[in-house]
């Protein structure tokens, strides 16, 4: 199974690292660490997003295919953002950012790139609705915890009733308060359904598979063997990633054929009389 453009040999050194791992699920799974960054990057290059930044250079700069798009990989900057997602301004969207710490799993940033590739949902929920129905607790200023207090996500806004709020999760240490063990920060320019996807994929009640040895937010994290198998942690990736690299070329297709539209259109349209 050849993926474009994430090669057969990208896609090998991913089976390398997890075959030989012994799969362990780790709950809850905003406390799981970082996991594997190539759930991310591999998802955005099977949708065509290119490396912009020097080879040799630890950052990693990938663009989206129309140069909208630029997501900074930046590992080891201290108790900032490690991954940050800009978005240029469009005729019919403002600019917005988005920024991500050290610890956030890659599963769940995976959720908000994705949802960057799929076309926007119809109708959607709101992240407070998310959470409420996952069973989170909503506080009087509609602010969200998670069952074990170590998660919370708060909505940022001068007025209840403006839809350009900003939001901002923080996952801490429990025993202490103020010790912010990762964030995430959407500006107010975030489309809602992409900060939806996020927290959908937060509040999951699913554990998610880390090697034993593997990072956590936590030392106190929950893991226990794993009836998940290494073959299918390397097939649910590949899968995944032909799911997107699918959903990339038809919304390209869509694209190419709206632009088309109008100029066939006018084309059609028979001359003024003089």
């Amino acid at each position: 199974m050849r993926l474009v453009p994430v090669s057969e040999q990208q896609l090998a050194q991913f089976a390398r690292t997890h075959e030989w791992r012994i799969p362990f699920d780790a709950s809850p799974r905003h406390l799981a660490g970082p996991g594997d960054a190539r759930y991310v990057t591999h998802g955005l290059a099977t949708a065509g997003w290119k490396r912009t930044s020097d080879p040799l250079s630890t950052q990693l700069v990938l663009t989206s295919p129309d140069y909208r798009y630029r997501l900074d990989f930046t590992p080891g900057n201290g108790m900032f953002a490690w991954w940050r997602l800009w978005a240029e301004a469009t005729e019919t969207e403002r600019s917005w950012a988005a920024g991500f710490g050290e610890f956030v799993p890659a599963e769940i940033l995976g959720a908000f790139t994705d949802a960057l590739i799929a076309p926007p949902p119809q109708r959607h929920s709101t992240p407070l609705d998310v959470l409420d129905a996952a069973g989170w607790l909503i506080d009087a200023r509609g602010a969200a915890s998670s069952p074990d207090a170590t998660c919370r996500v708060e909505r940022h806004t001068d007025r209840p009733d403006d839809p350009r709020a900003a939001w901002h999760v923080e996952v801490c240490d429990p025993d202490r308060p103020r010790s912010r063990l990762w964030h995430a920060h959407f500006d107010t320019g975030t489309p809602v359904h992409l900060v939806t996807a996020f927290v959908t994929a937060l509040a999951d009640p699913a554990p998610l598979q880390r090697g034993m040895y593997d990072r956590t937010a936590l030392p106190s994290v929950t893991q226990q063997r794993s009836t998940v198998t290494p073959e299918q942690i390397i097939e649910a990736h590949k899968t995944r990633l032909n799911s997107l690299h699918a959903l990339a070329r038809a919304a390209r297709r869509h694209s190419t054929t709206a632009a088309a539209a109008p100029a066939s259109s006018a084309a059609a349209r028979p001359a003024a009389r003089r």
